[in-house]
């Protein structure tokens, strides 16, 4: 047994080392849907907003697979924080299989009912027939992003972010390269459009799922065998959905106001709605960093919590809130000099690109409180404390966020402007709240195992 073997696996991991990986492999992902749009737009702007409403829809099942991989991220994090590898291993697996069966249903609702659910969201039929056509082949496929999200969480919680980040670049280099071939028809491919970048994203997740599987197998701290595939284990599962529930109650919350606040931004017009899917790829990379340093913390905070370390834990998540807010206005404020350039990589529309202009000079305002809210959270759902931001979330987003963006939006006519005045207030209410919360230490007697000293100490007793 070598000294390392002595050192509590919590303090082998720096906020660095396990966050940069993160980042990039945040900013990957997103790129997979930004590059359909990007690409998407040099056929025109309608074609651009019906699939990006279509990867809102897509989104929105990708947060809700999330509810099983949040869970699992804690519960694993806390197992190998408390010593207990094995335990960590079973219950990777059952979570595993929780989201394909899950993926599977998912999958099933979309191509059936992608359509209607589309027809809800004020679209003209034009566009509806764009977004519908692609919803169905991204839709009938989304369950390889079930499994995908599952066993990324598990590979992240041993610490092993790198590997993930690695795969993730992969598949963003084989769906640009299908993009190029299949949606223009380059090198004497077909000419596909909208199919062809369907295609290519369901080919790319694929390919990416399999190597996964093997870095799973050569990464995971103790080795899954096939029978925890299929073993029920009702305490596991408790486990994992006292995390998950709670923060699949936040994302759904979330995601179905902002299909709410879509349809607000619908009744503005079609160049409000062109605008909207053009900025939020943009932004979307502003909260990439916060959301990896969120990602890396909750990793860290997870295996302090299973070791008994609250003080460590309080510490490590003050210090990360600070690095992240310093980053984000950095980050946003720079973004905000080039605002023009960005918003006309997409289009060349005079209108879209004032208003876009314009929504980037008040995420300097809106980003530092999405910061909060990303990286507290993730570690009040780290240490075990998930209803408080779900119960908090609901209220403010319900209460606050969507009848503000229709009184300034529509009501007042202030258009898009006004919807994303009401996304800042929102963060903002509950950044601070997630914070007050976090200094009132209440997350402490919520801890989901025991270090492994302590089990073998009561099993003595």
């Amino acid at each position: 047994m070598t000294i390392t073997d002595h050192i509590p696996s919590w303090k082998k991991l720096s906020l660095f080392a396990v966050t940069w990986p993160i980042f990039i492999d945040s900013v990957l992902r997103m790129m997979l849907g930004t590059v359909d749009v990007f690409m998407l737009s040099r056929i025109s702007d309608k074609t651009t907003g019906a699939v990006g409403l279509a990867n809102e829809i897509i989104f929105f099942c990708i947060l809700m697979f999330g509810f099983v991989g949040i869970g699992t991220s804690v519960a694993v994090s806390q197992y190998i924080g408390a010593g207990r590898e094995k335990e960590a291993s079973r219950i990777s697996a059952l979570a595993i299989t929780i989201n394909l069966i899950f993926g599977i249903i998912v999958s099933i609702v979309l191509v059936s009912f992608g359509e209607p659910l589309l027809r809800l969201m004020n679209l003209s039929p034009e566009q509806i027939g764009i977004a519908s056509h692609y919803l169905k082949i991204i839709g009938g496929f989304i369950w390889i992003e079930a499994l995908s999200y599952a066993v990324s969480s598990v590979i992240r919680s041993s610490g092993h972010t790198k590997s993930v980040m690695f795969v993730t670049l992969g598949v963003n280099v084989i769906h640009m390269t299908g993009n190029y071939l299949l949606i223009f028809g380059n090198l004497g491919f077909p000419q596909w459009g909208v199919t062809g970048a369907a295609i290519s994203t369901v080919v790319s997740r694929l390919l990416g799922i399999v190597v996964l599987f093997v870095i799973l197998y050569r990464r995971i701290p103790a080795p899954i065998r096939r029978k925890d595939y299929v073993t029920w284990n009702g305490s596991y599962v408790k486990q994992i959905m006292s995390v998950g529930l709670p923060a699949a109650g936040e994302h759904l919350s979330w995601q179905s106001q902002y299909l709410m606040i879509m349809s607000f931004v619908n009744m503005i017009g079609l160049t409000a709605l062109n605008t909207h899917v053009y900025v939020m790829n943009v932004s979307n990379y502003f909260m990439a960093l916060a959301m990896a340093i969120g990602a890396g913390t909750e990793i860290i905070v997870g295996q302090m919590v299973g070791a008994g370390e609250m003080k460590a834990a309080y510490q490590r998540l003050m210090k990360s809130v600070r690095i992240s807010f310093v980053l984000t206005l950095v980050i946003v404020g720079t973004a905000a000099i080039f605002r023009h350039e960005m918003i006309g990589m997409f289009t060349k529309d005079p209108d879209i690109i004032a208003a876009g202009a314009g929504i980037f000079l008040l995420s300097i305002v809106l980003e530092p409180g999405r910061t909060f809210n990303i990286v507290i959270i993730n570690s009040l759902r780290a240490a075990g404390d998930a209803r408080f931001p779900v119960l908090m979330g609901v209220l403010s987003m319900w209460g606050v966020s969507v009848p503000l963006a229709y009184f300034l939006g529509v009501h007042l006519e202030i258009g898009l402007l006004g919807v994303w005045i009401a996304f800042a207030v929102d963060e903002w209410l509950r950044g601070v709240i997630m914070l007050l919360r976090w200094r009132s230490r209440a997350w402490e007697k919520k801890a989901l195992v025991k270090p492994v000293s302590t089990v073998e100490t009561a099993i003595g007793a």
